[in-house]
């Protein structure tokens, strides 16, 4: 009889956690997720249309080198015993 009553308890307690804890937690994060990824395409979308034209081309500037070091890139160096 007592073994009875405590599978009743226990099937009880297990249907309050699942109906009332965890469903309602999963329902919450998977609308929280949708909500960030909603988000995040409308990021997506504001800076392609802010800068589309970084997003067309993207050509490195040359780089120019001189041939001639000046006399400030000369650093002295002394060493330290």
């Amino acid at each position: 009889m007592l073994r009875y009553i405590l599978l009743a308890f226990t099937i009880y307690f297990a249907y309050r956690f699942i109906f009332n804890f965890l469903i309602p937690v999963v329902k919450t994060t998977r609308h929280v997720k949708k909500q960030f990824d909603s988000l995040r395409e409308q990021q997506a979308y504001q800076q392609q249309t802010k800068h589309p034209q970084q997003h067309q081309q993207a050509k490195p500037s040359p780089v120019q080198k001189s041939s001639k070091a000046s006399e400030n890139d000369y650093l002295e160096f002394e060493e330290v015993k």
